[in-house]
């Protein structure tokens, strides 16, 4: 090669970008990482649903996550694959979270929560009303720490003040049950949600086994505050490969 050629050669070549070799996300996938880090992890169906993609395209989708040091993968139990974030991935969010694989002994939990926010965010209710979900890990972090023995719901919806809105500046608290807790414990954590008048709405959304419990608690309470209390079941999608209705 000349050195005339050679000199063409390297005026046309394009330059190498600053972020070569970097992982760029886009906005989907920063709404996928805080999903999964506000939750403490997400099973790859739900994580699907989330962010609006056929489930043969989240396997490369956390691919990337995972080249970007953000996220971690793997198979905890029966059914798919999970994902949670890293402690990069957690600071590069500003979530600050602990950084964990997501507990063996609460994945069925953390996948019937995760289900019904998806659950409830597609309803109509909540797109007109602009609500937003305020996660059970957001609440503990936001505590002082002498306030952390106590009960915190599994999250809040909050309602924007919109004109128009029938919720407009309400907070409700939702409750997720999958298996029966003991009636005194039950309706000691109900009625310690109703006392300070912080919440419009108790939401219990409940699996067919704890029900029963649910809504034994619910007639206990006094006649007046019972309108502030909805007991609905979960979707189909909060139960996961193995669980027992």
């Amino acid at each position: 090669m000349t050195a005339h050629a050679a000199g063409t050669l390297a005026a046309v070549r394009p330059a190498r970008r600053a972020d070569a070799g970097t992982v760029r996300l886009s906005q989907r996938d920063i709404d996928g990482l805080l999903l999964c880090g506000e939750h403490y992890g997400a099973p790859y169906d739900l994580l699907a649903a989330a962010l609006q993609v056929p489930p043969d395209r989240v396997p490369p989708v956390v691919a990337r996550w995972r080249r970007a040091g953000h996220a971690a993968t793997g198979r905890l139990g029966p059914g798919p694959a999970w994902c949670w974030l890293t402690r990069p991935g957690m600071a590069a969010t500003g979530l600050g979270f602990p950084a964990a694989r997501p507990a063996l002994g609460r994945l069925a939990h953390i996948r019937a929560v995760l289900a019904a926010r998806l659950w409830l965010q597609a309803g109509q209710a909540w797109r007109d009303g602009r609500a937003w979900w305020h996660s059970e890990r957001r609440l503990r972090a936001a505590l002082p720490a002498a306030g952390r023995g106590g009960h915190t719901p599994d999250a809040e919806i909050h309602w924007p003040s919109l004109p128009g809105s029938p919720y407009a500046g309400q907070v409700w608290a939702v409750e997720v049950e999958l298996t029966p807790k003991p009636l005194d414990r039950t309706t000691r954590i109900m009625t310690g949600l109703l006392a300070p008048m912080r919440y419009a709405l108790i939401v219990y959304l409940t699996a067919p086994a704890a029900r029963p419990v649910v809504d034994r608690a619910a007639a206990a309470v006094p006649a007046g505050e019972r309108p502030r209390i909805a007991v609905r079941d979960l979707p189909p999608s909060a139960f996961g490969p193995g669980y027992r209705r």
